[in-house]
């Protein structure tokens, strides 16, 4: 047997974990949609409260993420996994008796967000990127971020269905109970500690890439943040931010205004989530071929394309069906390559930081994307100017990820 075929086992074992992780994490913060409504009409709320709330969520899930990717970089990992598990299950059980904008606030704003911060993609790229190799990077980050895209799938439904059974509060509690369960995959990750020997079964280092690898962090960003792709990165991926959080807050809402009942709106969040599994997997697999840079111009022009489809066509169940699976094939699609990108620019020694740093951009978008589409409901009814921002974000990014200066594939 080929002594590299045991290492290669062990690599496919973290990425399959660290995959886990995500499933639970990502799974309850994508659904989080599916409260907005429930919550205002059962607590006298108004729209624009419960949406800023759900906005400063999407500003503090970006701006922790360079914090407890520093954490993990320390060699935290597991502590940072397992804070953000409780942080999670805690917010989401503390909006049960959250029957007032600070209260609110306070756990969709800021418990919730953290702990999905703490087992987010960019922390968890960060651990997986140190311990495989190089040749394995895009397609894990791919699997990795499927698996988010999984647990989107799975939760939404789940959600509807204790929400339908026991009210909002019911599925509150089913998902912060569900949070806890990151703990498991979270510590068999953590607890894999054969990162050395799967470097030399395999032949190949995968810190070996990074020419700086052996900087400190404080001169890792100095030069990151001297580089013109890294900015450019950056501003793609504010535009992808606006994107994904204006839907995850709002497109329940957009179907509801349109006559909808709950249940398309908890089947289109599942089809967005099924439907980035695939746009997840491709894209990890034609990273390998092609520049990163290029995958994510194509993504971002399509969702221009797709959002002006959406405007001029009927709003019927099967079109809202449609809509969902053509948006999940770029959902998330466009982490990978970011990830990927920033890791050819600057090596994987510092990646959870620097990689966190871009989600933070990445999050100021959602932050207005989330507040703006509540703030349009409650101006005028409906979400008409907010999609046309979107169309224009989603062209400008395309345009910005040209220029990036990216090495061609090995």
């Amino acid at each position: 047997m080929n002594s590299a075929t045991p290492a290669r086992r062990e690599m496919w074992m973290i990425i399959a974990l660290a995959s886990a992780v995500l499933l639970i994490t990502m799974g309850i913060r994508q659904s989080v949609g599916l409260f907005v409504h429930p919550i205002v009409a059962e607590t006298g709320m108004s729209i624009l409260e419960v949406s800023t709330a759900m906005a400063v969520g999407q500003l503090v899930w970006g701006a922790l993420q360079p914090v407890f990717g520093a954490w993990a970089d320390k060699g935290h990992p597991l502590a940072v996994l397992a804070a953000g598990a409780l942080c999670l299950a805690a917010g989401q059980l503390l909006t049960v008796w959250a029957d007032s904008p600070l209260l609110l606030v306070l756990a969709q704003g800021l418990l919730s967000p953290a702990g999905a911060a703490a087992g987010a993609f960019s922390v968890l790229i960060g651990i997986v990127s140190a311990r495989i190799t190089p040749d394995l990077r895009s397609v894990a980050g791919g699997v990795i971020n499927a698996g988010g895209s999984l647990g989107q799938f799975v939760f939404a439904p789940l959600i509807q269905f204790a929400m339908h059974l026991g009210g909002y509060c019911a599925g509150l509690v089913m998902s912060g109970l569900s949070a806890l369960l990151a703990l498991i995959p979270a510590s068999l990750l953590c607890r894999e500690k054969k990162a050395e020997k799967t470097q030399q079964a395999s032949g190949q280092s995968p810190l070996q890439d990074s020419g700086l690898a052996r900087a400190g962090l404080g001169a890792q960003l100095g030069v990151a943040f001297r580089n013109p792709s890294y900015l450019l990165l950056h501003c793609g991926f504010f535009t992808c931010g606006f994107h994904v959080a204006f839907l995850t807050t709002h497109l329940p809402g957009e179907i509801g205004l349109h006559g909808q009942p709950a249940s398309v709106s908890a089947a289109c969040l599942a089809l967005i989530g099924l439907s980035n599994i695939v746009g997840s997997l491709g894209v990890g697999v034609a990273g390998k071929h092609f520049r990163m840079k290029h995958i994510l111009a194509c993504m971002y022009a399509s969702r221009a394309a797709m959002i002006a489809v959406y405007l001029a066509s009927p709003k019927t169940e099967t079109n809202f069906y449609i809509f969902a699976v053509v948006t999940g094939l770029t959902w998330l699609a466009t982490v990978p390559p970011t990830a990927g990108i920033v890791g050819k620019l600057f090596g994987v020694r510092y990646l959870a930081t620097l990689f966190g740093l871009t989600l933070l951009t990445h999050q100021v978008g959602a932050f207005l994307g989330a507040w703006f589409g509540g703030l349009a409901i409650q101006q005028s009814g409906n979400l008409l100017w907010v999609w046309h921002i979107d169309i224009a974000l989603a062209a400008f990014a395309a345009l910005v990820n040209l220029p990036i200066r990216e090495d061609a594939p090995r």
